[in-house]
């Protein structure tokens, strides 16, 4: 029996062979097309080719697909587990021409395939075309399929659209007949609902373009889009009528009986469906960089999560099983794809997490909602008032209520959840409308309420396609930013990162996809309705932007590495501030820029060289180590106890980010070997080599119990450091020496120079004392009975003269004096008075006079010793005189 690795491997080498480019699985998060959540399917990938818009080194190509329907319009959900052919994750293999070969290569590839290689029964075979296609009708006559078996459809079902107006086209299908012992009858029959014809292939003849009018013409490059699905091809070619009995599906079902001690095929039959199909999909999903949380994708996945868990709850399990399942899907798939194995430990830890968190919410809600139960009459619905409480209060999800009463036969008020959802909604409005904010933010609080959550992106992707949902120009919403205007603009996903956190915002482009002469910059990027919707502010360079349309969006690369490297440098910078200084220090503020990064800490005194020193090394030290910079979604309970550290202003919800990178033998962690551990949703680098280098530029304080240090990381860092060599290479040629001895020689030059200094400083005071009089001093002469001696002096600073006043005092025994020095124009005043005379005259009235003759105000101090200062030291003769007068009364 083949198994579906073989079959798929089948299908690609046939392709291989017919001159088609095998290209690897797209990941699931559609980059080119906004309007879907997930990959659904085959040409997802190719879009851009089918329209001209990229072009690539081939015509013809063939993959084997990753898709997820299991949200927005594709959305397979509620019936996975209870059919035979319904899956939230399928493979789609596919073989696709962008205007290479059409219908005439397209029809025998298949048929050959199908019938050769795969052995399949001709007769078993039977197919449809659009009921307009005499090319086709005539092409399937030419392989050997009878009339009889080639079916008209005159409906949609075989008229492929990509949308409104583009490209479009008829479609033939090919299906399988398992026998008249089945139910059912061919497409176009009123029986066709039944199990007894089977669709496995579809190929789309993508030969029009549809206009708004309705009037199509013929497109130049006509190409080909076929799918079949690897589930139901492999059902087939394995004797099994139901996909769950493949292979690959019953290993995983076996996995889930074996985990949970129960019989695959008994009672507990759809639950181990449901896990097996659930934790394709899941895996899958975490793999491809999508993680648990409550909105958009994130909510899907946690939708997925928590109906797999319930089932495995249901079958008994009182513990976590979901992760441990992994290995076996690993084991069937891992070949085929290899993310599924460099991701398995994120994917089993993101399990694990989940479910044990789930089982507390599951286990609580089950609990309520018999109670409520309890209180309305045997098999009437739920009103939706309870449902909304358990929602609310308890955080249980309307999906997963409904999905409980499901199996009891009962449903739920649904109209009533919402009425009570609105109800809270215009409560809480009300609330926020009160709180004081201004006017101008109830436009964010509209958007946010009528789109949700903006789907960021930007982890692992700087470009991603995605919808203008609205424009705000000058406060006020619009429906267009006209060329040369600047605004707002909101989008349904998005790359670009909104600043928090201390990381400032992106910039970049965005770029029309309905014509490309449209195009703006993107010169900001902010968070508004509570952080739910990111805005980019957008100058409209070239053309109009207009709302509804879509849009490719990129980041500014080289802007975005250098404020990656930032950010990450302040992590490794946290950490080694603690290993150097303590546990005390806690972050208390950030900025992550292109240019610098800045970081404020709880910490009392400056550091000291050495401490400077030994942090600036540590940091480079585990840049140096080049790990993996890692990136986890756990509570803040789970986060705190593994020793992660929370951001000084970051408010954090049910989830949150850890960013780990760094190994130590004494670190923390689950490991115990992590070196840096932070709760923190901005970007960082892939590995801690990506930083570069690191350069601590100043350490200050930045207010009472805190200080800042500013660095640079990168060529800047490395910039700085070369600035500090040729700066030393400077002194050391200035002083003769080099190396260590450089320093020795400059302690000796500074060590003379203040001996001179203070030599020189000598010298003044005495020449000052002596006043050029041969006795040794300056005369002094009587003011209204006292002695008083006044002198201007030249080359004595400010902050000699207190100690000149006092040496005069002891000369003079009693008196008064007054000392002005002369600094380059500007004049420094102090005066002074005997104790014996502080009682009738004071030294604070006598400067103040001084001052006011010099151009200067104020000055003050004590009745025996002030001190002032003035702007013209010329005027010294009118401050004696001013003093004098204060002295004689």
């Amino acid at each position: 029996m083949a198994s579906l690795n073989d079959i798929r491997s089948t299908f690609l080498d046939y392709f291989r062979r017919q001159g088609h480019e095998v290209v690897s699985s797209s990941p699931l998060v559609p980059r080119n097309d906004p309007t879907l959540m997930f990959v659904n399917s085959g040409m997802v990938q190719f879009k851009n080719l089918f329209t001209g818009v990229e072009h690539r080194d081939y015509t013809r190509a063939t993959t084997s697909q990753k898709c997820v329907r299991a949200g927005g319009k594709h959305n397979d959900l509620d019936n996975v587990g209870y059919t035979a052919r319904h899956h939230t994750f399928f493979e789609m293999l596919g073989n696709f021409s962008f205007g290479d070969y059409f219908k005439t290569e397209a029809i025998p590839f298949a048929w050959e395939l199908l019938t050769r290689d795969f052995g399949i029964d001709k007769k078993r075979l039977l197919t449809t075309i659009y009921h307009t296609d005499d090319e086709a009708f005539e092409i399937w006559k030419k392989v050997g399929v009878p009339e009889d078996r080639i079916i008209r459809i005159d409906t949609s079902d075989n008229f492929w659209q990509m949308g409104p107006t583009g490209p479009c086209g008829p479609c033939t299908e090919i299906f399988y007949d398992h026998g008249d012992h089945i139910w059912g009858g061919p497409p176009g029959s009123a029986e066709e609902d039944g199990d007894r014809f089977i669709e496995i292939w579809n190929i789309v003849f993508m030969q029009n373009e549809q206009f708004e009018d309705g009037s199509m013409r013929a497109l130049d490059m006509q190409s080909i889009d076929t799918g079949m699905g690897l589930e139901r091809i492999g059902a087939l070619l394995q004797g099994k009528h139901d996909n769950y009995d493949t292979d690959t599906m019953r290993a995983l079902i076996e996995a889930s009986a074996n985990a949970s001690n129960t019989d695959p095929d008994g009672d507990g039959n759809v639950h181990h469906r449901v896990i097996a199909d659930h934790l394709r999909s899941t895996s899958f999903l975490i793999a491809d960089g999508v993680m648990p949380s409550n909105e958009g994708r994130g909510y899907v996945l946690r939708r997925i999560m928590r109906r797999a868990m319930r089932h495995a709850h249901l079958l008994g399990n009182a513990d976590p099983v979901m992760h441990r399942l992994v290995p076996a899907l690993v084991a069937q798939m891992g070949q085929a794809y290899s993310e599924l194995g460099r991701a398995q430990a994120l994917i089993q830890e993101t399990l694990e997490l989940e479910e044990t968190r789930f089982k507390q919410t599951l286990d609580r809600g089950l609990r309520l909602l018999d109670e409520e139960l309890g209180k309305i009459p045997e098999g009437a619905d739920l009103p939706g008032a309870a449902a909304f409480k358990l929602y609310d209060t308890y955080g249980f999800p309307l999906d997963l209520t409904q999905d409980a009463l499901r199996e009891m036969g009962r449903s739920v008020d649904v109209a009533g959840f919402e009425a009570a959802m609105a109800e809270q909604k215009a409560k809480a409005r009300a609330a926020w409308a009160g709180s004081g904010e201004s006017k101008d933010l109830a436009i964010w609080f509209d958007l946010a309420e009528e789109h949700g959550a903006t789907e960021f992106l930007g982890y692992d992707t700087e470009t991603a396609e995605g919808q203008i949902l609205a424009i705000i120009n000058d406060g006020k919403l619009t429906d267009s930013l006209p060329e040369g205007e600047a605004g707002w603009i909101i989008v349904n996903q998005t790359p670009f990162y909104g600043e928090a956190g201390g990381q400032v915002g992106d910039t970049g482009t965005i770029r029309s996809l309905n014509d490309h002469d449209v195009e703006g910059k993107v010169t900001d990027t902010q968070r508004f309705g509570g952080g739910a919707i990111l805005g980019h502010f957008v100058k409209a360079s070239k053309g109009a932007l207009e709302k509804g349309e879509p849009v490719a969006l990129k980041v500014d690369h080289t802007r975005r590495s250098l404020i990656r490297a930032n950010h990450s440098a302040t992590h490794l910078l946290h950490e080694a501030l603690r290993q150097a200084l303590g546990d005390h220090v806690a972050q208390r503020g950030s900025l992550n820029a292109p240019d610098r990064l800045r970081f404020d800490f709880s910490h009392a005194k400056a550091l000291s060289p050495d401490e400077i020193s030994r942090v600036e090394r540590e940091v480079n030290q585990f840049i140096r180590q080049n790990t993996a910079v890692e990136t986890r979604i756990m509570t803040p309970d789970d986060a705190r106890e593994i020793g992660a550290q929370a951001l000084f202003g970051e408010k954090y919800g049910d989830e949150v980010r850890v960013v780990s990178m760094g190994r130590a033998p004494t670190g923390k962690g689950l490991d115990k070997e992590t070196y840096s551990i932070e709760l923190c949703g901005g970007t960082h680098v892939t590995r801690t080599g990506d930083i570069g280098a690191f350069a601590l530029t100043s350490e200050t304080a930045s207010s009472a119990g805190v200080r800042r240090i500013e660095a640079l990381t990168g060529d800047a860092a490395l910039s700085e450091l070369r600035g500090r060599d040729a700066v030393l290479g400077e002194i050391e040629d200035l002083v003769k020496s080099y190396g260590p001895d450089a320093v020795a020689r400059v302690k000796a030059l500074l060590d003379e120079r203040k001996a001179l200094t203070n030599e020189v400083s000598q010298l003044r005071r005495d020449l000052a004392m002596s006043g050029g009089a041969s006795d040794g001093g300056p005369a002094a002469k009587e003011v209204g009975g006292r002695k008083f001696l006044a002198q201007v002096l030249q080359g004595v600073s400010g902050r000699d003269l207190p100690s000149l006043i006092d040496e005069h005092k002891a000369r003079l025994g009693s008196g008064a004096i007054l000392l002005i020095a002369d600094a380059g124009g500007k004049a420094a005043v102090a005066a002074g008075v005997t104790e014996d005379l502080t009682g009738s005259v004071s030294a604070v009235d006598m400067v103040k006079a001084a001052v006011a003759e010099l151009g200067g105000k104020g000055g003050g101090g004590r009745p025996d010793l002030a001190q002032g200062g003035g702007k013209d030291a010329g005027n010294a003769e009118a401050a004696i005189a001013a003093a004098e007068k204060v002295l004689g009364g």
